[in-house]
């Protein structure tokens, strides 16, 4: 069998950063006269920030003004989880049985690299990770398959062999676009709607271990979506 791999998105899965970057959205917009308001943030979450910006603004920025925002807002979230960090129950469990059970593994975030470099600098079992792929890697954000596709490559394994667990409905579907698995977490989408999105569901980190995520890979998990 060729070498299986899992490729996890970072907000919402390894760490549970909703509350922290709804309030660096808030804090950063209302320094620009604006509201992010939540509603907005869900519908975008999973996004990369140059196509989040012009949605708060409801208008096209020069990319000076909006690369200055983006980092303003990624330095207030920073900030914030550097000051509580909020581990997802069972992320580092979880990837201590998928390394123990042979699985490479990567991560893949549409969040800058100061970011990753932050969660990765906290969390337990970081050191498991063979590939990282940033939003600054890619020149398309999900729901494009790009990252995906960029950390199997980096893993050196074949897109067919890879499963990826995200939160976000543009994150499933660009693991469906890569030809990959994908394990949807219950917490920023609906759970019917995620389920439409993925071949598997589930509400905690723990209810995965290699022998579903092997499943999943192989076609054969539960709720296997086709189109």
């Amino acid at each position: 069998m060729s070498q299986q791999a899992v490729i996890l998105d970072m907000d919402g899965v390894l760490i549970n950063s909703y509350a922290a970057h709804l309030l660096a959205w808030q804090k950063s917009s209302a320094k620009r006269g604006l509201v992010m308001t939540e509603e907005l943030f869900d519908r975008t979450f999973g996004q990369t920030n140059e196509d989040i910006i012009p949605q708060v603004a409801v208008r096209d920025l020069d990319p000076s003004s909006l690369a200055i925002w983006a980092e303003d807002k990624e330095a207030a979230y920073r900030a914030i989880i550097t000051e509580s960090f909020p581990a997802m129950d069972g992320a580092s469990d979880l990837l201590e049985r998928l390394h123990a059970a042979g699985f490479a593994l990567a991560i893949g975030s549409s969040g800058p690299p100061e970011n990753v470099a932050c969660v990765l600098a906290r969390l337990p079992g970081a050191e498991y990770f063979k590939a990282v792929v940033t939003g600054s890697d890619v020149q398309k954000g999900k729901p494009d398959p790009e990252v995906f596709l960029m950390a199997a490559e980096r893993l050196g394994v074949e897109a067919a062999s890879c499963a990826v667990i995200e939160d976000s409905l543009v994150g499933l579907r660009a693991a469906r676009s890569a030809g990959m698995g994908a394990v949807g977490l219950t917490g920023t989408a609906p759970k019917e709607a995620l389920a439409r999105e993925s071949d598997l569901v589930v509400d905690f980190l723990g209810e995965l271990d290699p022998q579903n995520l092997a499943e999943v890979i192989a076609g054969s998990g539960p709720g296997k979506a086709t189109g």
